[in-house]
């Protein structure tokens, strides 16, 4: 045995566990850095989301701390954080040239891929520091063993001190992973969306709701897509309304075109006009073909996507390729998490995905349910509302039922389908303000369901709906309501809805 060399016991698995190198170069990522700081050079209201995220020693540039301090200065006294204001500060500082000059403050303004995604290149670089201090906490351990006399139990103490420490230090600073999404109750229920307009439909009956995703379902060529393609473009401020609901406009879309993006293009070619060339281009990008992982596998893709194309709006066109597979709960609540951080990140999110394939003995006119939706129960769980197509492939006309609802259920809505145009409008003949304007007498609730459901003898659940779709009407000033009278032993009479002189006037 040679003793000039040291000691190094072996495990049969030594093969796979290469030493490591104590001299190599400690985790960080620059670019990162550079990002977090342009970004906020660009946008002093950044700072306000990534301060709790970092602190001056998590940069690993010197320079890159001296310039955060500086940017952290700027904006506690509410003074721009541009590249002339922070030069102008770091030069009275006499750190201007040490930093690298007026020069290379213009480059880190230009190294931001994206001021949105400032939180998500804080995480990169809090990361990074975090294991820098493990790192060193490592090292310095090692060096403890190889001291003469070294007691193990004083160094395992002292080891499980530091670690204890250092979690205590990354939960308190309000930078660990515990705090970051740490609101207090009256802020939750005041300022977390609980009052925001819908981005499609109306308060009472919504049938996208800001924060929560959106899930159209159905069966191959039932119109599920060219209905997507009609809220996109309603998001562009291209169309006021789909299915008579109004469109709440996003800034930016993105489109993941995941299969047959050919054929996706050609069906969004239906509404698109040379006038349009402007919006398409600035706010509409399109991911062809397969993702570069699926979402399950890494959760935060999507909210990246999002950021790194400054979109505040995705489609995912269908799930079935976004995804591992569908029915494994385990993916499905993964693919959960990636929905929700998207979310989480201020994105709005739109999902086209498939039915399970009916039994032979399931009547076509039957209402479909929340398990026709293929797949795993959480994927259907985690959306915040499911609309679904019912039809055959190439029909024109279909119904869309809400299976699942924010607010007010809409429908069920008889549907025709454009194909030539792209277009999908409500049946006039089943729509409640139509029906009320052909009859001069009136409606009351029972007929109304009776038509509706077409049923002479309407249930209870249809009578229902069709009472909280005439006092909509009235509210809207769309209907009148002729109170009924009371039962006795002649029987009474019931309430009638009329439809208002006002609105038969606007449309005759």
């Amino acid at each position: 045995m040679d003793e000039s060399r040291p000691y190094a016991p072996h495990h049969s698995n030594d093969q796979h566990q290469p030493p490591v190198d104590v001299t190599a170069v400690p985790p960080h990522d620059v670019r990162a850095e550079a990002a977090v700081l342009g970004a906020c050079m660009h946008d002093a209201a950044v700072i306000d989301a990534v301060r709790n995220l970092l602190d001056g020693p998590d940069f690993y540039r010197p320079a890159h701390e001296t310039v955060w301090r500086a940017v952290l200065a700027l904006r506690s006294e509410d003074k721009p954080t541009d590249p002339i204001v922070l030069g102008d500060r770091l030069r009275d500082q006499g750190d201007l040239e040490r930093v690298g000059g007026a020069t290379y403050l213009h480059q880190l303004a230009d190294a931001t891929p994206s001021v949105g995604g400032a939180v998500w290149y804080a995480e990169i670089v809090r990361k990074k520091a975090d294991l820098r201090r493990l790192r060193t906490s490592g090292l310095r351990t090692v060096q403890r063993t190889m001291e003469p006399g070294a007691d193990p139990d004083a160094i395992r103490s002292e080891v499980e001190s530091e670690v204890r420490s250092e979690r205590e230090r990354a939960l308190a600073s309000g930078q660990g992973r515990l705090a970051r999404f740490i609101t207090d109750g009256w802020s939750f229920v005041t300022e977390t969306g609980a009052d925001t307009e819908p981005l499609w439909g109306t308060r009472e009956q919504t049938a996208w709701s800001s924060g929560e995703s959106l899930m159209i379902v159905g069966a191959p060529g039932v119109g599920k897509t060219t209905l997507a393609h009609q809220v996109v473009l309603g998001r562009l401020g291209l169309a006021d309304s789909v299915l008579d609901m109004p469109v709440a406009p996003s800034k930016r879309v993105l489109y993941l075109a995941l299969d047959r993006y050919k054929q996706i293009a050609r069906a969004l070619a239906r509404r698109i006009q040379p006038e349009h060339e402007s919006r398409i281009r600035d706010g509409l990008a399109v991911w062809q073909g397969p993702l570069p992982a699926t979402l399950d596998k890494e959760p935060d893709l999507l909210a990246d996507l999002a950021a790194a194309h400054q979109a505040d709006t995705i489609v995912i066109d269908s799930l079935k390729d976004a995804v591992s597979t569908l029915v494994d709960d385990a993916l499905g609540v993964a693919y959960n998490n990636a929905r929700q951080r998207a979310m989480r990140a201020g994105v709005e999110v739109l999902e086209l995905h498939h039915q399970r394939k009916a039994s032979e003995n399931t009547p076509r006119a039957q209402k479909p349910t929340l398990d026709r939706v293929y797949g795993s129960t959480w994927i259907v769980s985690g959306a915040g509302s499911v609309l679904y197509v019912a039809g055959e492939a190439g029909d024109l006309a279909v119904t869309v039922h809400h299976l699942k609802t924010p607010t007010g259920e809409i429908g069920p809505l008889q549907v025709i389908h454009d194909h030539e145009r792209g277009t999908s409008s409500v049946d006039p003949a089943l729509d409640p303000v139509q029906i009320l304007r052909t009859r001069p007498d009136g409606l009351t609730v029972r007929e109304l369901a009776a038509v509706q459901s077409g049923e002479t003898n309407p249930d209870r659940a249809a009578t229902e709906k069709a009472r909280r779709t005439l006092d909509r009407l009235v509210k809207a000033g769309l209907a009148t309501k002729a109170e009924g009278a009371a039962g006795g032993t002649g029987g009474g009479q019931q309430a009638r809805y009329r439809a208002s002189v006002r609105h038969i006037g606007a449309v005759s």
